[in-house]
């Protein structure tokens, strides 16, 4: 992150925009004039020519392409404040629309409209779940004349920051299972040591942002039924779905993951990930009514009307909605299903592709999820965090990052295969990591002398 330099003196002096105006603009204070809109946009649209290229971005879950049409709607809906819901009726009802598709796709009971809410990200959305099951276990112990303090919920290492978060925000001891040399994920042999009655709630991934694997949700789905039955505790499964949530359902309909395991309570997904809409935007959804207490919904007047609110901020965009909505009408389940085939097709065919690469080993293999992850056979020989640099020269933005403990010491390399990124692409970017693994073993510019294979 770079420092402000709020004292600086430093300004901007245009080129070709400087056309429009005559004086120097100050980088950190508001300026004493204003300049015409033309030369603002052109001025900051250079600024952010130094970004990064969204299409070469594979560290990136995010959505980084939309059909026009959606682009168009978005702009259309800009002005439109989601929590608006008197001024904007239709925009709640596409919002309930859109909850009630995903918790049908998910699996949720079949006799009840899906109980939930479109949220910023699946990080509000995480909070917000987590807040519910909270609140649900301090009724129930009172009810029971048990102490409310010190909850716990527990968690594998392979969790996003955004776990960590809720448990410092909100203070809940986060009791979490490391990770080990050849396992990263979690199964109920690793969760069943920290549960006891102040468990709030099991942590369990469908997609792991380390390495794109899965926890073992059928094991761990099962030991909470037994729990339940004996001691007696009812601890519930929320099934963090960030990133297999739109890919589970559509590439292995047939596996239980969601609502159809009984001690799954909630779920979470980022529509902006493979809900193949613009960030930000993410879903909760709860299996019941009962597992969301009323108590966290607010009603207020004062925007007319009444109306109940359920977040952790208030005036949010409602594109993001308006565009979910979209791409569910334009594509439907089948062009869903051929999309996300194709993004598994085109990550199996970079890991096959980087897996003969000498050097190079494996983590996942693009089977599960569109995520090819790898480690370096030799991490004396090859420095995974020099390849990323060396890939970044050519464009490819390509993350590398050690793991959580206790396998701190694995350098992995991540790679997010996106709709987006066709095979071509697939063949260029294994091209440049061979040749970027040449220039770590031998130091020759391989990346620099080579020309692009078959367009």
């Amino acid at each position: 992150m770079h420092k402000l330099k709020v004292d600086s003196e430093e300004q901007l002096s245009p080129t070709y925009a400087g056309r429009s105006f005559s004086h120097d603009i100050p980088k950190y204070r508001l300026p004493a004039e204003g300049i015409p809109a033309d030369a603002a946009y052109q001025l900051v649209h250079d600024e952010l020519d130094l970004d990064g290229n969204p299409s070469l971005n594979l560290a990136s879950f995010v959505t980084s392409w939309m059909e026009p049409q959606a682009r168009l709607l978005a702009a259309e809906t800009l002005a439109k404040n989601m929590i608006d819901q008197d001024e904007y009726p239709q925009t709640e009802v596409v919002h309930q629309r859109v909850v009630s598709m995903i918790g049908r796709l998910f699996h949720a009971p079949a006799h009840q409209q899906p109980t939930g809410t479109a949220t910023i990200g699946s990080s509000e959305a995480i909070m917000l779940a987590m807040l519910a099951h909270k609140r649900t276990w301090q009724r129930r112990r009172e009810q029971a004349g048990l102490p409310t303090d010190r909850p716990n919920m527990v968690m594998g290492a392979d969790v996003h920051t955004c776990w960590e978060k809720f448990a410092r925000y909100f203070e809940v001891e986060a009791r979490v299972v490391p990770m080990e040399e050849g396992r990263y994920t979690i199964a109920a042999e690793q969760v069943e040591p920290l549960l006891d009655e102040r468990t709030i709630a099991v942590a369990g991934l469908l997609g792991t942002t380390f390495t794109g694997q899965m926890d073992d949700l059928g094991s761990i789905d099962a030991l909470l039924t037994r729990i339940a039955s004996d001691p007696g505790w009812r601890i519930p499964l929320h099934i963090d779905a960030a990133s297999g949530g739109f890919i589970v359902p559509f590439a292995r309909p047939e596996q239980e993951w969601d609502f159809r395991l009984p001690s799954v309570r909630s779920i979470n997904v980022s529509n902006h990930k493979f809900g193949l809409v613009y960030p930000g935007m993410g879903t909760v959804i709860f299996r019941d009514a009962s597992d969301l207490p009323e108590e966290l919904v607010f009603r207020i007047n004062y925007l007319g009307g009444d109306m109940p609110n359920y977040s952790l901020n208030f005036s949010r965009p409602s594109s993001s909605v308006i565009l979910q909505y979209f791409a569910f009408l334009r594509l439907g389940r089948a062009g869903y299903e051929q999309i996300v085939n194709t993004v598994l097709e085109n990550a199996r065919a970079l890991a096959g592709k980087l897996g003969a690469i000498d050097g190079l080993e494996l983590l996942t293999d693009g089977s599960a999820l569109p995520i090819v992850a790898l480690r370096a056979s030799d991490p004396e020989a090859s420095d995974l965090t020099h390849l990323s640099h060396l890939l970044r020269e050519r464009g490819w933005i390509v993350p590398a990052y050690t793991l959580p403990p206790n396998a701190e010491h694995i350098t992995v390399l991540r790679m997010v295969i996106k709709e987006n990124f066709s095979r071509d692409m697939v063949d260029m970017l294994a091209h440049d990591i061979g040749a970027a693994m040449k220039t770590l073993a031998h130091g020759a510019p391989q990346l620099h002398a080579r020309r692009r294979p078959h367009c």
